[in-house]
Order: structure tokens, then sequence, then C-alpha cells
């Protein structure tokens, strides 16, 4: 079976990476799916419908552009990593999270320690918490393999 993982949250570091090259070196049968991780793009996805001049508008109608992607890659994958970085408040992450939750589909969160508090109500709805890239990579070579 190929699973497909959607990877959600913080975009400022190379956490995307180090699980997809953890699950290639494993030879992990996974299709990785992604919101558009450059900031600029996934800000501008709205323009293109005409140019807001008002910073909420422009926010709003490129939310929603970019919810047409997040909302058919939350739908159609078999587990998502929800990352939560130490640098920005990830509102959009803790959004998919609580899709996930009631899409009934499983998530992993990922993140640091020192933010398990405000995160306890994700946390609690997550099938595990992970603190680094690493240990996601042996949670997916475990739930993804066929014995």
């Amino acid at each position: 079976m190929n699973w497909t993982v959607y990877l959600s949250g913080e975009i400022h570091s190379d956490w995307r990476q180090k699980i997809m090259q953890g699950a290639k070196d494993y030879g992990l049968a996974i299709t990785f799916t992604s919101a558009v991780t450059e900031h600029e793009a996934s800000d501008a996805a709205g323009d293109v419908l005409g140019k807001e001049e008002n910073g909420f508008w422009r926010d709003h109608q490129s939310s929603k552009v970019n919810a047409i992607r997040t909302k058919n890659m939350i739908q159609k994958c078999d587990i998502a990593i929800i990352r939560f970085g130490d640098k920005y408040k990830q509102w959009n992450a803790a959004f998919d999270a609580g899709y996930c939750a009631a899409l009934g589909k499983p998530y992993i969160t990922l993140h640091a320690e020192d933010i398990i508090h405000p995160l306890k109500e994700v946390d609690a709805a997550a099938m595990a918490w992970a603190q680094t890239p690493e240990q996601v990579v042996e949670l997916l070579k475990y739930v993804t393999s066929d014995s």
C-alpha cells in the first residue's frame, strides 16, 4: 500500500525535508503532500481575483484559495503530520489539526516540549506527539510496515 502523508505547519525550518529524506532512506511507500510553503506565494494566492488593498480582505481572499488545496489534501491523506515551531504561532496548523480531528483523520503533532500546555487540546486528539522529525520517520516506518 502506498500511503499519503500530509505535512502541515511551520515553514521556516527543514523538518519537511528531514521527514521526506528519512522515509526515502527507509524505502517507505509514502507520497508526501503539503500546503504551499513559499510564504509570499501563499499570501498572494487570491491576488489573481483582483488586487485587494485592505490587508484583512487580501488575507481573507488568499486563505480561501489556499483552503481549496488544504482541504482536498487533508481529505485525501492517510495521516497528517502537524508541526508547530517556536518562532511563530501557527494558527493554520492548529486549524488543520482540528479539521483532521473533525474528519477522523489520524495525525501526529511535532513540537518541542515547551509548548505542550498551549497545545494540550490539539495533542489530546493526536495519535502521537513527536519532538523530532526522526521520531516521525520511525513512527511512519512502523505504521506503514506490512508486518
